[in-house]
């Protein structure tokens, strides 16, 4: 009997998460453990699932509403986009319960929430049905919103009703796109049945006009646009990093903005080539937007957090860039980008949230000589920054400058490398925020500003959790084939169907 994995990867989380929801009273203190069980058991599938022999032979589908006017199936599936975003779904989870070992507020509910999210987040990565992949979509907004209302900062029901509305706006425009795909579909097959599924909608867009293509091209990049999120849609981002527990972070900045642009490759590419096409000097002008407005805004931060959820901005802006060529140089490496970005951010966010803990502020200018005190700490952030501003042999490189090299073919064939500046300013003024804030922080006299004699360094489980993610960095910064040979037969088959060159 064929063991249902993609379900498991699932199923098993939830369980997990209703398990620890109800150790209340004197049980709390093992919710931790329950949580960190299920967790590895999700990470044990996700690597099974990764070293499948064949991937589609995974693919599972159940009926789940299906009437004689609409048809929605409970369907799974993975391939090249998808695999590697479950993989770094499912390690981020574990590594953020190891990380916060020590959670003593309710930890019952924190870890329920994290459990909750993955369920969310392997929903949308594995969805083969378009109706499953909003509800999914939607599963992942509500643990995210009480994780920051409940373990945030001063201002954490600004920052979680702010995240909740952005991005709950945004999926209700992006509902009216795929309800109008669904619709066109039916109409297009005429079977008269509005079925849901990838397998269906999918072929039958491909005939629709070019107007339909491109107005519902427009409501979807909305909807994964804001998620990204890209500039002017992004104010939301910095508030919610600034106030949300360093779990929140990591995984928001991890796995959750990725939604954004996994949303764009597999629905707006895949479905709308015709849309892609026509809007795409508007993707790309937003990208370059998103990509220097970025970096100048980490320039003026003063908090170490916020510092990295605006340079989280220019670099998600870069994976749009390599979106927006169309070619399959842009859209492979901007994938690998998505992969590249999680890894390093997650090490970021457990590095600027450790800051907080253990020295009692993130605040740049009170900060300085916090190597000497903290070397192990010191240590994980510098890999962290220098990864995060591409320093060749670590991974950040590799979803770099590829992106710009199939930007700098693309601008060349259109007669505009003037374009080419933009990336090559966002690139100066990404090094000078992360050196700038490394030497405040970290080398120079230590501060008198803030009493350090509390102050101590990394912990054993954070080092655990960091570690693992460090070694990750440096893998695919030396060897990307690992995860580029997962990505190039995807990208390969979307230039069979035309839809990059």
């Amino acid at each position: 009997m064929d063991i249902p994995i993609l379900s498991l990867l699932i199923v098993v989380p939830l369980i997990g998460a209703i398990a620890t929801l109800f150790m209340g009273g004197e049980k709390q203190k093992y919710a931790k453990v329950v949580a960190g069980v299920f967790s590895a058991i999700t990470l044990v599938l996700a690597l099974l699932v990764l070293f499948a022999d064949d991937m589609g032979a995974l693919a599972e589908s159940y009926a789940w509403i299906q009437t004689s006017a609409i048809a929605i199936s409970f369907t799974l599936a993975v391939d090249g986009l998808s695999v590697l975003m479950v993989f770094l779904t499912a390690l981020l989870v574990l590594l953020v319960v190891i990380l916060s070992a020590e959670e003593e507020d309710r930890p019952n509910y924190f870890h329920a929430l994290l459990l909750a999210m993955e369920v969310g987040l392997m929903g949308v990565y594995m969805a083969a049905d378009y109706f499953l992949f909003y509800v999914m979509w939607e599963v992942t907004l509500i643990p995210m919103y009480f994780m920051i209302s409940w373990y945030g900062g001063p201002r954490r029901h600004y920052a979680a009703i702010k995240f909740f509305i952005y991005t709950h706006v945004a999926s209700l425009v992006m509902l009216i796109g795929i309800f109008a795909m669904a619709f066109e579909a039916a109409q297009i097959t005429g079977t008269g049945v509005v079925d849901f599924a990838f397998s269906v909608i999918n072929p039958a867009i491909a005939g629709a006009s070019e107007m339909f293509q491109v107005l519902v091209f427009a409501l979807l990049f909305f909807g994964f646009a804001v998620k990204m999120p890209v500039v002017p849609f992004h104010t939301w981002l910095p508030d919610a990093h600034t106030e949300a527990p360093t779990g929140g972070s990591v995984l928001l900045a991890g796995v959750m903005l990725k939604m954004g642009s996994y949303g764009i490759i597999r629905i707006c590419l895949e479905a709308l080539p015709l849309g892609a096409e026509y809007w795409q000097w508007v993707v790309i002008a937003i990208a370059l937007l998103s990509i220097v407005y970025g970096a100048y805004g980490c320039i003026a931060q003063t908090d170490l957090k916020k510092m990295v959820a605006f340079s989280s901005i220019s670099h998600m802006g870069m994976v749009m860039l390599g979106i927006g060529c169309l070619s399959e140089a842009g859209v492979t490496f901007a994938i690998f980008q998505m992969f590249a970005h999680g890894l390093i951010t997650a090490i970021l966010f457990m590095v600027c949230g450790m800051t907080g803990h253990k020295v009692g502020t993130r605040e740049i200018p009170l900060l300085g000589g916090l190597a000497g005190r903290m070397p192990m700490y010191a240590l994980f952030m510098m890999i962290g920054f220098m990864a995060s501003l591409g320093l060749p042999g670590l991974v950040g490189f590799w979803g770099e400058f590829p992106v710009i090299f199939a930007f700098y073919e693309f601008v060349i064939a259109n007669d505009a490398l003037w374009l080419i500046l933009f990336c090559l300013l966002s690139l100066m003024l990404t090094a000078g925020y992360y050196l700038w804030a490394m030497q405040r922080t970290l080398f120079g006299p230590e501060t008198t500003k803030i009493d350090l004699t509390h102050a101590h360094d990394v912990s054993k489980t954070e080092g655990i959790a960091l570690a693992v993610l460090v070694v990750l960095v440096a893998f695919f910064g030396v060897w990307p084939d690992a995860a580029l040979s997962f990505i190039e037969p995807y990208v390969s088959a979307l230039a069979n169907m035309g839809v990059v060159i």
